[in-house]
């Protein structure tokens, strides 16, 4: 497909996507749009910055416009569920130019924000709901929302939301929407789960797939630092410091960390913000504005932004903490090279987290370049022995990603807690 009109798109979305300057389907939409306009469910795989938001919000104005009426009050037509606030907001503010000169309404669901608000704006009823599972659940226990009207369900970032454990609530809300339902699953990644996931919620669909899952985008440039813990913050000084005038994304692992980080920077006069689970959904909102209109140039995050920012202009991201799961580094690095854009991914490893960044080569099928320091990983990105030398060291004894470990008796577990701690850090 070379044009959108060729989709047999309504006359208002053709409109809304030439006002919006949007003229060609990425590789994502033009496999998923056709099969979903039909009626299939959809499992659409594609790495983060690929378009997948309009590989299924197409399809779903469309129905929509297709069966028009006004949604009755505390009822939703179609369902979006995000495991983030952000990408929530992300999806929102993609889908509301869709349907702009229409009367079809998006509205948001999301914790830290006034729940009775949410409420009164419900009650009116709305044709699309964008919503985390947490605070849908808290308005379905309340009766304040009604599901049973729904015939669409999207889940975006699906591997995300099990990642941070929320099959318990999918598993609530699923059953209260209505029937025959036409379900869309959207992954970056391909875990065991997802196979599972897809079996009992979608009925026959039409897989669909534009990169191998772990692949980055093509246009990302990466390489590493081989650093001691402790000369971390002079690297990224540096770093800024000879990209002073670029959207710089900077990766933490922990809320503490993160906003020490932050602090530090701005003492040395960088303009830095940071948002993670500890900042008010009003905080994050405004860090997020000021760094996409460049007023903030550096923003330091946990995994809580990794799917959330869509800032076509961010030009580095820098995992000055490698993540505990590998498939959170491609997504973190997928905030840079967006939207057919160029953009650079840093990383930063020391001699204990060596084994994350084996684990991230593995899963990636690539060597990230060196650009400095020395690996302590053997040319072919294999682990060393673990005795002599100090290659391959697990962390603290935890496992480390190792597969024989996380299979052997009480791997799992461990995993368990390790995902749980996650959760909360962001």
């Amino acid at each position: 497909m070379q044009d959108f009109s060729e989709f047999g798109l309504s006359p208002n979305i053709i409109a809304a996507l030439t006002r919006a300057g949007i003229d060609k389907p990425t590789p994502i939409q033009t496999k998923a749009i056709p099969p979903a306009l039909e009626g299939h469910d959809i499992m659409g795989l594609a790495q983060t910055g690929t378009g997948k938001t309009l590989a299924f919000g197409l399809p779903l104005v469309e129905h929509l416009l297709a069966n028009p009426g006004k949604p009755l009050p505390k009822t939703v037509k179609a369902l979006v569920l995000a495991p983030t606030r952000e990408l929530v907001n992300q999806i929102a503010d993609n889908l509301r130019p869709l349907t702009e000169g229409t009367k079809l309404r998006v509205f948001t669901v999301v914790g830290g924000q006034s729940i009775n608000k949410q409420i009164a704006a419900l009650g009116r009823g709305t044709d699309i709901l964008v919503a985390t599972p947490g605070r849908l659940i808290d308005l379905m226990d309340r009766g304040s929302v009604d599901l049973s009207q729904a015939k669409s369900l999207v889940l975006d970032e699906a591997d995300q939301m099990l990642d941070m454990g929320f099959i318990h609530a999918l598993r609530k809300i699923a059953p209260k929407l209505g029937t025959p339902r036409r379900t869309m699953l959207f992954s970056a990644t391909m875990p065991k789960q997802m196979e599972e996931l897809s079996g009992a919620y979608l009925t026959n669909p039409v897989k669909v797939q534009v990169a191998p899952p772990g692949k980055a985008a093509d246009k990302i440039t990466q390489s590493v630092h081989f650093l001691d813990k402790g000369d971390k913050p002079g690297k990224l000084r540096e770093i800024l410091t000879m990209n002073s005038d670029a959207l710089t994304l900077v990766f933490a692992r922990t809320k503490h960390g993160a906003e020490k980080l932050m602090k530090g920077l701005v003492r040395d006069g960088y303009n830095a913000a940071s948002i993670h689970g500890n900042k008010s959904q009003g905080q994050r909102d405004r860090a997020i504005k000021a760094f996409r209109e460049g007023t903030v140039t550096v923003l330091v995050a946990t995994d809580v932004a990794a799917r959330g920012i869509d800032i076509p202009d961010v030009g580095y991201v820098i995992n000055y903490d490698l993540p505990e799961v590998p498939d959170n580094y491609v997504h973190r690095i997928g905030r840079t090279a967006r939207a057919g854009r160029e953009g650079e991914a840093i990383a930063f490893c020391a001699p204990e987290d060596a084994d994350l960044l084996h684990q991230i080569q593995r899963l990636m099928k690539i060597e990230v370049p060196v650009a400095s320091g020395e690996s302590p990983l053997p040319a072919n990105g294999a682990r060393g022995p673990r005795k002599g030398g100090g290659q391959g060291r697990r962390r603290g004894g935890g496992g480390g990603g190792n597969p024989a470990a996380n299979n052997a008796p009480g791997g799992a577990p461990k995993r368990n807690r390790r995902r749980r701690r996650r959760s909360k850090a962001a």
